[in-house]
């Protein structure tokens, strides 16, 4: 049996829409993303478990997993009988990757079970078609991290689509679901046709200062350039009582506060662990019915093998 796993992640990471995406882990070690399973069998066979499975599209077709499947066999030419099983334990339209979280895993294991070695490039390009299913439009944020760990610039380059960016250790990010779901297109729609040059300027000047401060060691700058005006300003209000939240995450400590992907989720960045269990108490007192909370790391591996026998990650 062939297994992966894949992370959880953050999408535009506040200032880069479309263009920044960070894989994340919990402290605490919970298995936060999907894991995908591939064995030998006489036919066909797809199933669905975890706390999130019956999230799942009913209708298989329209299901990532078979999606997948088809499409590595026609870019593959590879064809057999498999048996799947997708532990699904992330929540669809969360804002955290979880279709990218699928994708990734399914490709992987299926990259791995009929051996066909394709480069990461490859790799990446496949699960941007699939990613597009699901939004509309073909985007890495989400893919390119999940795959590869770490903070990743979605640089599109014919040789190198992407590029890893260093990060700032000291931060933890404190990601609070509110057991609520946004549709992705739906969330892509409501986004402006066109923007004025000042606002193409001044994001520009923002994603570039952030980077910058990455290279430079400057956390205090990075926060204050932390500010998208592509995107999320208009999916606040698609956001219950977003600025009250911010206001409050501020008050405790946080760095700052951002919508994660298309929402709902929201992310903080705090700079001690102190100051991060206060916000994620706060928001466990918010989001406890329904949601979820977790203080994390970038986690820099991305996605993994998973050592079947003994049920390890490689």
């Amino acid at each position: 049996m062939i297994k992966f796993h894949a992370p959880a992640s953050i999408g535009n990471v506040g200032v880069g829409f479309d263009i920044l995406g960070a894989a994340i882990k919990p402290v605490d070690k919970t298995l936060l993303g999907d894991v995908v399973s591939i064995k030998k069998s006489k036919k066909l066979k797809i199933k669905h478990i975890g706390k999130f499975s019956n999230q799942l599209p009913k209708n298989i077709s329209e299901n990532i997993t078979w999606k997948a499947i088809k499409l590595f066999e026609k870019k593959t030419n590879k064809n057999k009988p498999i048996s799947v099983i997708l532990e699904k334990n992330m929540p669809i339209g969360s804002g955290l990757g979880s279709s990218a979280s699928s994708i990734v895993s399914m490709i992987l294991a299926l990259n791995e079970f009929y051996k066909t070695k394709l480069k990461p490039q490859k790799l990446l390009k496949l699960m941007g078609k699939l990613e597009e299913n699901i939004s509309g439009t073909i985007h890495y944020d989400n893919v390119a991290p999940c795959y590869l760990g770490g903070l990743q610039l979605i640089t599109e380059d014919q040789l190198k689509f992407t590029q890893s960016l260093p990060i700032f250790n000291k931060w933890l990010w404190v990601i609070a679901w509110p057991g609520l779901k946004l549709n992705t297109l739906d969330s892509r729609k409501i986004l402006p046709k066109k923007y004025t040059k000042k606002k193409c300027i001044k994001n520009s000047r923002n994603l570039s200062t952030f980077i910058h401060s990455l290279y430079t060691n400057q956390p205090d700058l990075a926060i204050r350039v932390m500010n998208d005006i592509i995107a999320e300003p208009y999916r606040i209000p698609l956001i219950p009582n977003f600025f009250k939240i911010k206001e409050k995450i501020i008050q405790l400590g946080a760095l700052t506060c951002h919508i994660s992907g298309s929402g709902p989720t929201i992310f903080s960045i705090c700079n001690s662990m102190n100051i991060a269990e206060k916000v994620k108490e706060w928001f466990m007192k918010e989001y406890k019915e329904k949601g979820f909370v977790h203080i994390c790391n970038i986690d820099p591996n991305g996605a993994r093998k998973i050592r079947v026998a003994k049920n390890e990650i490689i």
